[in-house]
């Protein structure tokens, strides 16, 4: 079994924007064909070499871009009645959605209960009103809109990452890997990610220590140096979501160069055909990830979101690509 995490380089603690680590572009094998649907088929994919943030972006760093540009994030502003035709006027006031534990069992196919519109919710009160990021300066900055993480991105001089990018650097050279850092979940008994431990969403035993976001570094970093690339918060790529990937030349060197995935048009949720907020892929799976309900905690893991969406498990770390590889 491979367990890379426990030799991985530590690399120096992250005090501003800017520490990256230097990902070796290549071909590998993204998606799986033994997990989820949407995941397949497993394909050949090339990306060039590229820089990535070892971490998520933190609370800290993003009040910094905040503190000099001003910016708004989409959860603090009110939402525009004609892309949510039939909402209740209470809905449109400036939100976000929050995970809430439920009281016991309940009907895992029905994510409303968990998950709540909470007007007043965004990144400095990711809870809703009356939570706080005091005290979690050093957490993933979440409740953040794609575009809010493309603006942040901007300022700080990089670019968010495609699902491909994203993925290569995940596994971090563990080529058939299931997850980051191995093939066992919690190599000798060990958590080295931040996920769900309990029958979700009613009981978190929170073996690993935390029972919603972690620090940045709370665990080891994967072979390339990045650290909780998966579970704890989701992170948003540029490409639009399709519900699989698309069907690859099965030979490596005809797999095309640093794709940039589907088009919008497929992007929009069909369950919901009235609402036209187009989606892109988030990858990694988050904190609340359980064995139970959602083994999304790997590389090859995928998931469709609302671009115009925040939510309490969803973040994201930027890239600087290679001018070759541009």
């Amino acid at each position: 079994m491979r367990n890379a995490a426990a030799d991985a380089p530590v690399l120096p603690n992250q005090a501003a924007p800017g520490v990256m680590a230097r990902i070796p572009g290549g071909t590998f094998l993204m998606g799986s064909d033994y997990h989820y649907p949407e995941e397949g088929p497993a394909h050949p994919a090339r990306v060039g070499a590229f820089d990535m943030d070892v971490t998520t972006v933190t609370n800290a760093q993003f009040a910094a871009f905040v503190a000099a540009t001003e910016h708004v994030t989409v959860a603090e502003r009110p939402l525009d009645p004609a892309l949510y035709p039939g909402a209740d006027a209470a809905m449109l006031a400036p939100g976000a959605l929050v995970f809430r534990m439920t009281e016991g069992p309940v009907d895992t196919r029905d994510i409303s209960n968990w998950w709540h519109w909470t007007p007043g919710a965004h990144w400095r009160a990711p809870e809703g009103p009356g939570s706080t990021i005091e005290g979690r300066e050093d957490h993933p900055v979440v409740q953040v809109a794609f575009e809010d993480a493309e603006a942040y991105a901007r300022w700080a001089g990089k670019e968010l990452p495609t699902e491909a990018e994203w993925e290569l650097a995940a596994r971090g050279g563990l080529e058939g890997a299931e997850f980051a850092w191995g093939d066992e979940l919690a190599p000798g008994g060990q958590h080295v990610a931040n996920t769900w431990q309990g029958p979700f969403p009613w009981r978190n035993f929170a073996t690993d220590g935390f029972e919603r976001t972690c620090p940045v570094r709370s665990f080891p970093p994967n072979p390339y140096g990045l650290h909780e690339v998966c579970g704890n918060v989701w992170e948003w790529t540029t490409d639009w979501w399709a519900a699989q990937h698309a069907a690859d030349p099965k030979k490596p060197c005809c797999a095309p160069l640093n794709p940039r995935g589907p088009a919008i048009e497929g992007s929009f949720d069909p369950a919901q055909p009235a609402i036209r907020i187009p989606r892109k892929v988030v990858k990694g799976g988050s904190f609340l990830c359980a064995p139970s309900y959602c083994r999304r905690y790997r590389p090859a893991a995928r998931h469709a979101q609302m671009v115009d969406t925040g939510m309490s498990h969803i973040g994201f770390r930027c890239i600087r690509r290679h001018a070759a590889s541009a």
